[in-house]
């Protein structure tokens, strides 16, 4: 069975590379993408999954979540609150870090602050857990549910006349909606909502392509699970209508971001809460 190469910690340092390659800042997925290819990770290791049975995350971008948290509590790099990363001015005098030395550091000082840590050989043993828990909620909504909920998060995105229209035989259109930008510019956006466990592939994408065709101008595809990378270059290919791609981290850190059903606090480290009676009630 394949499996990831590379651990986190092994990570730290393709990562601090990759910001500065991105010029000192980029988002979490411009920074996985660069890592992949400034490690030259193979390609059936970049759609492992990172917990098959759930879908979401795939094992680099798990690895990956993690070391920029240990980056960011060694002080290297930082995230703002629109979910951009950028290196510090620390950052900025560091050629190379000692992977070791910072696991070590931050580890105590995990420690210290009380906050449970348990470390495999590999890799940090703790899950993001707040993300698997919403995602399995998502995942038992019933499918009239989860087209509100999506119906609702387009709405609260800045999206008007969201409309749900999924029928059968509708080469998988779930509704539509209207985007403004700025009061000035309007797209007209056809989605589709897809609770999945495991990778969209680009024949799933292609299909939703061939029924928007004609009927907007541009098509999103949210998904609970993840996306495989032929489905992503399908979705951005030359003379084609594009599509944007929403994959089950996107999803769920899209409702904490709005607050839909998830409420989060910081005190010394953040917290956050899931509420399942908001997703029982929609």
């Amino acid at each position: 069975m394949t499996s990831l190469k590379y651990t986190y910690d092994e990570l730290m340092n393709p990562v601090l590379q990759a910001l500065r390659f991105l010029g000192g800042s980029g988002t979490d997925e411009e920074i996985d993408n660069k890592v992949a290819e400034l490690v030259k990770i193979p390609t059936d290791q970049l759609d492992i999954l990172h917990n098959p049975n759930k879908g979401g995350l795939t094992e680099l971008e798990y690895r990956l979540m993690w070391t920029r948290t240990y980056l960011k509590k060694f002080g290297l790099i930082e995230n703002s609150s629109r979910g951009i990363w950028a290196l510090t001015t620390k950052a900025s005098s560091i050629e190379k870090v000692d992977e070791k030395e910072v696991v070590r550091l931050v580890r105590e000082r995990m420690k210290k602050e009380k906050h449970e840590t348990t470390g495999g050989e590999d890799e940090p043993d703790e899950k993001v857990e707040w993300q698997e828990e919403l995602l399995d909620i998502i995942l038992k909504m019933s499918p009239s549910a989860f087209e509100r909920l999506i119906q609702r998060l387009l709405r609260e995105s800045g999206f008007v006349q969201v409309e749900v229209t999924g029928q059968a035989g509708d080469g998988g259109i779930d509704g539509h909606g209207i985007m403004r930008l700025g009061g000035l510019l309007s797209f007209h956006v056809i989605f589709q909502g897809k609770r999945w466990k495991g990778s969209v592939g680009a024949g799933i994408v292609r299909d939703f392509r061939g029924a928007m065709v004609g009927r907007a101008d541009k098509g999103l595809f949210i998904t609970t699970g993840s996306f495989t990378k032929d489905a992503i270059k399908e979705a951005t290919r030359d003379g084609a209508p594009a599509i944007d791609l929403v994959d089950g981290d996107q999803l769920v850190e899209k409702l904490k971001q709005l607050s839909l059903g998830v409420q989060t606090q910081i005190i010394e480290i953040e917290k956050v809460t899931i509420d399942p009676e908001w997703f029982i009630h929609l």
